[in-house]
């Protein structure tokens, strides 16, 4: 199966973000690509609350959404919109972030909210509150596609070895997970998480991320780590992005998690025990 990430540097404009991913995605498009995958927050990246109430927009409205299914649709592909912010209508303001999978006729086949919150003080200078912006989802998803099973996740969900378990025993052979990472955290763990979820689950890894310095017209900027990755089951980093902005494709043989699952078949050896 022939696969293309995305790696974006989104804005904290939707409309212009919106023109840059349908470009690069006709351009995976072009090069073969089956199935397309884009980062976390492909419609908008801001460090303001009151930017993101203006401009996001629910999941029946968001342009993102509908431009992206209609390009999924006119080039028959699959399509992982990594996640997007999207307004909820809950009685709090709280947004969701949600990781969408969209089928080669344009429709939706699984949604999936972020579980874990990046509620952190990585140091005095950088210091993240999602909760505060966005609501928690509650429920893991995995979702049946032409060519495997995808269990979806998204960026600070890595973290969590028991989601990704939790997905491998409901069947899935690949999981994603879409990220906008902190380049502190980035540098320190990004390929050690993905390559221990590969390896833990027996499953590919696939990670499209956001990179570099996030412009914005009128408020603080962000910047992501970049490093876009696809993990073989047997922990091989397959792509490393770097931190451009581009199409970055890659190949999958199906036929290496069950190869890499018999070989160590760990899932399998998993006992019962006692807390200590």
């Amino acid at each position: 199966m022939r696969g293309a990430l995305l790696q974006l540097n989104v804005t904290d404009d939707p409309v212009a973000n919106l023109e840059v991913t349908r470009g690069l995605l006709r351009e995976a498009v072009a090069d073969g690509a089956e199935w397309v995958l884009t980062p976390e927050v492909t419609n908008c990246i801001s460090t303001s609350g009151a930017h993101q109430r203006e401009v996001l927009q629910t999941q029946e409205e968001d342009i993102t959404l509908a431009g992206l299914r209609a390009e999924a649709k006119a080039a028959g592909i699959w399509l992982l919109i990594g996640s997007l912010g999207l307004k909820t209508g809950d009685a709090d303001g709280r947004f969701a972030n949600r990781s969408i999978l969209i089928n080669p006729a344009g429709e939706i086949v699984a949604t999936y909210d972020k579980i874990h919150m990046f509620d952190v003080e990585i140091s005095p200078e950088e210091t993240w509150r999602e909760s505060d912006a966005y609501r928690p989802g509650q429920q893991a998803v995995a979702a049946e596609t032409a060519f495997a099973t995808v269990g979806l996740t998204i960026c600070y969900d890595v973290r969590f070895p028991m989601l990704h378990q939790a997905l491998a025993d409901a069947g899935a052979q690949i999981i994603t997970v879409p990220a906008a990472f902190s380049p502190v955290t980035g540098a320190a763990h990004w390929h050690a998480l993905l390559r221990a979820r590969a390896i833990e689950t027996g499953c590919f890894v696939i990670a499209p991320a956001q990179s570099g310095t996030h412009a914005s017209k009128n408020h603080k900027t962000r910047d992501t780590y970049g490093h876009s990755l696809v993990i073989s089951p047997w922990g091989e980093v397959i792509l490393d992005a770097g931190t451009a902005p581009g199409v970055y494709k890659f190949d999958l043989d199906m036929g290496k998690v069950a190869q890499t699952r018999q070989r160590v078949p760990s899932m399998a050896h998993r006992r019962p025990f006692e807390g200590p």
